[in-house]
């Protein structure tokens, strides 16, 4: 009986390709055991970097970790790892992650595009189905943690997350600056409506440290990103400083944390790291 009844099902999926989809997409987060959306208001706060050095953090504390970069019109997740090259095909017909180390693996759009410069001119249901490929047509395998590097705002990308991935929670990237700060409230809101369980929030670019008098300077201001999580009542995860050495490392595709290991920066995602890594305990 039961196998007449997962011969019924079989045949179901097969006569409607949606139905397979999402059985796929159900049966590859099932071997996941937490998901974060990595979220900003507006572009230019350092989102995918953070996502970047989060990963790698995860990683060098011995996690697997695969970060999926559903950026579709900006992907730039392989470039700051220093990854090149398309993804194959395993033998069971499913793409594999591109290998940055034995802990860690991605997947980009970038990397399925022959000519990296191309642009992605696609609207909503064509986004949707990509990233619903991006799980289930991709062999994660057994992951502690899944990083997903949204575009900024609150449109397709993060909403199509959001329904896909019912028990992904956010972390919300800002700048102390007020203009960034607005734009992140509608991210806080967006996660409400959806029902997406707020991780936290991080205030990234939070103070420079001049390399010649080691005096701090608030480039964007400071304490704006705590403020506001404070008055959302959700958790603030930390200040992570600026650092010109990041925008080289991350031009450069080599990991600011292994090349500067004893940093503020570097101990700031060791410390975000560390309370996602709480989860699994």
């Amino acid at each position: 009986m039961v196998e007449i009844q997962s011969s019924m099902e079989t045949a179901k999926q097969q006569a409607n390709p949606q139905a397979q989809r999402d059985a796929e997409v159900k049966g590859t987060l099932g071997r996941i055991k937490h998901k974060f959306i990595i979220m900003s208001g507006k572009g230019g706060v350092g989102k995918t970097s953070t996502s970047v050095n989060l990963s790698l953090a995860l990683a060098a504390l011995g996690h697997q970790v695969g970060i999926m970069d559903v950026d579709l019109h900006g992907p730039d997740v392989p470039r700051m790892l220093g990854l090149a090259g398309m993804l194959d095909l395993g033998p069971n017909r499913k793409l594999n992650p591109m290998r940055y180390s034995e802990n860690l693996g991605a997947v980009s759009i970038e990397s399925l595009t022959p000519t990296k410069d191309e642009a992605i001119i696609w609207r909503g249901p064509v986004k949707f189905s990509a990233i619903q490929q991006f799980i289930g047509d991709v062999e994660w395998g057994n992951l502690d943690f899944l990083l997903i590097d949204a575009p900024p705002g609150t449109g397709d990308e993060p909403l199509t997350v959001a329904q896909t991935i019912p028990d992904a929670k956010a972390i919300i990237v800002t700048t102390p600056q007020e203009v960034s700060l607005a734009d992140v409230r509608k991210s806080i809101n967006f996660c409400k409506v959806v029902k997406m369980e707020i991780f936290g929030l991080i205030e990234n670019m939070s103070g420079f440290a001049c390399p010649h008098c080691q005096s701090v300077i608030d480039l964007f201001g400071s304490g704006g990103g705590e403020k506001t999580a404070v008055s959302a009542g959700i958790p603030f995860l930390g200040r992570i400083p600026f650092d010109q050495k990041m925008v080289e490392c991350g031009d450069a595709g080599v990991s600011y944390q292994k090349q500067h290991k004893d940093t503020p920066v570097s101990d700031a995602f060791r410390d975000v790291a560390q309370k996602m890594a709480l989860l699994l305990s």
